[in-house]
């Protein structure tokens, strides 16, 4: 058994732990700005409101290392809950909303839940679900309701760094999809680096336009906001015109080329729109060379491309400090600029053998964000 001194010290492993150190000063503060609804979220509502929907999980049997797969649209109210489930020491399980319930079976069978939220009802009615898992089904509004408001705080669950805190299943380009384990130290340490190589500064707003079913949006975006303390700006689906507009309220955007191949199309896209913008970020897909170069002559702004993997979360980054590397004055279009702090990359063979500069083969790579396996596999 854990004595009190051990508990407390596996605390500062918990993700959660470490968001809530970032917003501890400004609790009152506004963290979440749902833009299409006209609602607010202070740190103290996501605190007090993942507190509450986590006790409602351990109600429902939920603990350390239990499945929770989720398959629900974007909303803030799905950000609390994979606070919640976190905070118990659960791992969270995200789906694409869009899958069918043929695919969906897959993932249920594959990554044995002992909870599903999923907001769409006909999947219950097309699939003849095992019992233990339809007898834990439940959709995010009766997790949300506001019976809550009568449990108590629930206290961070202890955990060691290498505890999985999220199962993100791949694309699946070269086989069946495969759920990469990453744990709460994978998930900080990335957070961490990010949060030093971009340059967060404590008056940062992020513009969160991404779905939050895989890396981009989920670590990569979410977890740079709530690792700094910094206010989001949150729209629950892509629209071209509306961010441009909110452009003029934010400092942080993250997008993939087909946003910003969007926007460049939208109307409204002027540089006076990008005059409160620090930093503009595109991954998940490649940047194409002219899309870069419009981008900078229509609003003036670089586009900081970088690259990374389910597996791994982020590897590489073009510069944002360019005094920082020496070598690199300014960003290059088509490229992901180098292995980020803590990682090493390099370009083997199929023997594990490096290569030198300027050729093709495979990446390896060594660092704290590397993953902890496929799950079951």
């Amino acid at each position: 058994m854990q004595n009190a001194f051990q508990s407390e010290k596996l605390i500062v492993h918990n993700l959660i732990y470490h968001f809530q150190q970032a917003f501890s000063k400004n609790v009152q503060k506004i963290a979440i700005e749902d833009d299409e609804l006209s609602k607010t979220w202070s740190w103290e509502d996501l605190d007090k409101k993942s507190s509450q929907v986590g006790y409602r999980l351990r109600e429902l049997g939920l603990g350390m290392g239990d499945r929770v797969l989720v398959q629900i649209d974007k909303s803030v109210e799905a950000v609390i809950l994979y606070l919640a489930v976190l905070r118990i020491g659960s791992i969270f399980v995200p789906l694409n909303p869009a899958y069918k319930s043929a695919e969906l079976l897959y993932f249920i069978e594959q990554s044995r839940p002992q909870l599903m939220v999923c907001d769409k009802a006909d999947v219950f009615r097309e699939l003849e679900l095992p019992k233990t898992i339809f007898e834990r089904t439940h959709s995010l509004p009766s997790l949300m309701s506001t019976s809550l408001e009568k449990r108590t705080y629930l206290p961070i669950e202890p955990v060691h760094s290498y505890a999985p805190a999220c199962i993100i299943y791949t694309s699946g380009t070269t086989g069946k999809s495969k759920g990469a384990v990453l744990s709460h130290g994978n998930l900080l340490s990335n957070a961490q680096v990010l949060q030093f190589y971009w340059g967060w500064q404590n008056d940062d707003i992020l513009l969160h336009a991404l779905p939050i079913y895989h890396v981009h949006g989920l670590f990569v975006a979410l977890h740079g906001a709530l690792i700094n303390g910094s206010k989001l700006l949150w729209l629950n689906k892509f629209d071209a015109p509306k961010v441009v507009d909110l452009f003029l309220r934010s400092s942080v955007f993250m997008g993939v080329p087909t946003m910003y191949t969007r926007l460049l199309n939208a109307k409204n896209l002027q540089p006076e729109k990008c005059t409160q913008m620090r930093l503009f970020i595109s991954g998940s897909a490649p940047l194409l060379a002219t899309t870069y170069e419009e981008w900078h002559q229509r609003t003036g702004h670089l586009i900081l491309e970088r690259y990374g993997m389910s597996e791994t979360i982020m590897l590489t980054s073009n510069p944002y400090y360019l005094e920082r590397n020496p070598q690199a004055k300014f960003r290059v279009a088509g490229t992901v600029g180098k292995p980020l702090p803590g990682l090493n990359l390099r370009i083997s063979d199929d023997k594990q053998q490096a290569l030198p500069v300027n050729s093709v083969g495979n990446i390896e790579v060594i660092g704290p964000s590397v993953f902890q396996g496929y799950w079951d596999q």
